[in-house]
């Protein structure tokens, strides 16, 4: 059996693409088919602007298998809601068994095809079709990302029908495949939003407030032309993905999900969405049912600015309204919490600050011991508060906490490395948002991943099963249930998400466990900085095998966002962003401090090194 690589004969369109000009709708043939001849690989449709829809052509009368089989790829990476014209290439049984929501199997290239056949196509009732590819990643049946690897190689099988004498598939993989570029324009990230079941953060009312519950992201991928806000309303309501289920809650009741003749969502003309829901929802009392809001409210503001209050209903009647200032005052999100400061350390060694977002290039000193040169420093980590700062010493030995507040001293260090050279001493230091400060030490004798509770006490050791390296870096995010280590084994260095479990008992000191670290980074061989930059992405430095150092974004699944990739920047050693996306990056580049702000090129900032937002 070998791939089949000829072709010829009369083309015919495959799929129909519609363009949306000034209201009218064009339509043009998109893609080709032979009439006759051997099967091909599918090629991936080039990324189309978002007004363009892709209809699939149903199968033509007496068509050979082979263009069955190719006019079924097709139809996968139309916008058809319901896989409607993709089935007609399916017998009856074919088509009602199968279940395209499955999964999602993402190819470097669209799938190629290898035939089996023997004898006369023209005699025999029977076709074998092998698809080929290399996976790129999956998306399983709750919308998650995974990056993978490998070859794909999957059976479809083809029969004549007795009655009709036309070719259909009567056997397939369950879900879809495609290649990278058709599902780069067929689906799109969009977070969805729950709440961490044992994080709550200050609230932004300030002091003497009560903590909120932590509003965690997770990420999904839904498609992006079949109705996206309803799918994404729908999603939400099912629940978390497996990874993040057992560290977040949804205030949504079990059973919850949208009424039945709730159709299509959209909010109305003055920015408000209704979703009515079922009976399942109607006994929500004010405060479950505003977190059932903000949940909604967060989630689609992720999907489209078009939405900034959510109203919900069940049995007919209103259950509550909750607009978009109101939410902040429900659940904490990340990347609403806008830092006061950019930190940074100068060229005596002491912790500085600049007005985060500010153009200025003139720092002052923080108040406290650590701003006041008592210790000099390497590395350092600012509170999300901004109450509290940590601090490396020179030689990366020493781990020191201090107040942000005027007239305290410093005391003895914290923590203390035993490592015998500096690179195998401690990492800079990280603080959560329940105010735990995480630092790895990276003593070749006793590599160890720490957290001292509120920056103090006795470090307690967080297990990490499954980690096959030696921690270099740490970042724990926003949400207090994910963190993001730089993992170094045989040279190569790699950025792995983990999910943060605490078993806290009354009296003892709480358990720590980093669960199901996974690569956030596939496609590069060394990663050297990292920071969040959003409620579920960060900005990494590193390179590809072969390839020359970049900046560029990462999604916690692995995926690559949407967002631009920021202006190249040579010789980066330390990155620094914040969940709020609006603030510029800042780097640690050939001895200078320089920022990126929105769309324009880096700009020296000043002489100095460790630049940080809070966290």
């Amino acid at each position: 059996m070998g791939a089949d690589r000829g072709g010829g004969g009369r083309r015919r369109p495959a799929r129909v693409v519609a363009y949306t000009v000034g209201g009218v709708v064009l339509l043009a043939g998109c893609a080709s088919m032979p009439d006759s001849g051997d099967l091909r690989g599918v090629e991936s449709t080039p990324r189309q602007d978002p007004q363009v829809r892709v209809f699939a052509m149903p199968p033509r009368e007496d068509a050979p298998p082979s263009d069955i089989v190719q006019g079924f790829l097709e139809a996968l990476t139309s916008d058809d809601p319901h896989y409607e014209t993709a089935r007609r290439y399916l017998t009856g049984d074919a088509a009602e068994n199968w279940r395209p929501d499955e999964s999602a199997t993402v190819l470097a290239g669209g799938p190629g095809t290898e035939s089996d056949h023997s004898g006369s196509r023209e005699d025999a009732n029977d076709y074998s079709v092998t698809l080929t590819g290399a996976r790129v990643a999956t998306v399983d049946a709750q919308q998650s990302y995974s990056p993978a690897d490998g070859s794909y190689r999957k059976s479809v099988h083809l029969t004549r029908d007795a009655k009709t004498g036309q070719w259909r598939i009567d056997q397939l993989p369950q879900g879809v495949v495609m290649g990278k570029s058709d599902f780069q324009r067929n689906y799109m990230s969009v977070n969805r939003y729950y709440f961490a079941s044992n994080t709550a953060v200050r609230s932004a009312a300030g002091e003497g407030a009560s903590p909120q519950p932590a509003a965690v992201a997770d990420p999904v991928y839904v498609r992006r032309r079949v109705d996206p806000m309803t799918q994404v309303v729908r999603s939400l309501i099912s629940g978390p993905s497996s990874l993040l289920g057992p560290v977040v809650r949804s205030s949504f009741p079990t059973g919850t999900a949208l009424a039945k003749n709730a159709g299509s969502l959209a909010p109305d003309d003055r920015s408000k969405l209704t979703v009515p829901l079922n009976e399942k929802a109607a006994g929500a009392d004010q405060d479950q049912c505003d977190e059932m809001a903000a949940q909604l409210l967060y989630t689609l503001q992720n999907l489209t600015p078009a939405v900034d209050e959510v109203e919900l209903r069940a049995g007919g009647e209103q259950l509550c309204s909750l607009s978009e200032d109101r939410a902040e005052t429900v659940a904490a999100r990340g990347s609403a919490q806008r830092p006061d400061y950019l930190y940074f350390v100068d060229d005596e060694d002491r912790l500085v600050r600049i007005a985060a977002g500010s153009n200025g290039t003139r720092a002052e000193p923080v108040p406290g011991p650590l701003g006041e040169g008592e210790k000099a420093l390497r590395a350092v980590a600012v509170s999300r508060d901004e109450h509290s700062a940590a601090g490396i010493g020179l030689d990366n030995k020493s781990l020191y906490v201090g107040s942000l507040v005027s007239g305290g001293s410093l005391g003895d260090p914290v923590l203390l490395s035993k490592g015998k050279a500096e690179a195998d001493r401690l990492t800079p230091p990280s603080w959560d948002a329940q105010g735990d400060l995480w630092i790895a030490d990276r003593d070749p004798a006793d590599p160890r991943l720490l957290l001292l509770e509120k920056g103090a006490g006795e470090p307690v050791e967080v297990r990490t099963p499954g980690l096959d390296g030696r921690v270099q870096a740490v970042r724990a995010a926003a949400d207090g249930v994910r963190i993001a280590l730089i993992v170094e084994k045989d040279g190569e260095r790699s950025l792995l998400i983990g999910r943060i479990e605490r078993d806290e008992k009354a009296g003892e000191r709480p358990a720590v466990t980093v669960l199901e670290l996974r690569s956030a980074t596939p496609e590069l061989e060394e990663v050297t900085a990292m920071s969040w930059a959003g409620d579920s992405r960060l900005v990494v430095v590193g390179r590809e095998r072969g390839g020359v150092q970049q900046i560029g974004y990462v999604q916690v699944d692995g995926s690559t966002p949407e967002a631009s990739v920021p202006a190249a920047l040579t010789g980066v050693k330390e990155i620094a962003a914040t969940e709020d996306e609006r603030l510029p990056l800042v780097a640690y580049s050939e001895d200078l401090i320089v920022r990126l702000p929105s769309g324009l090129q880096w700009q020296k900032v000043t002489e100095g090194t460790a630049p940080v937002y809070p966290g």
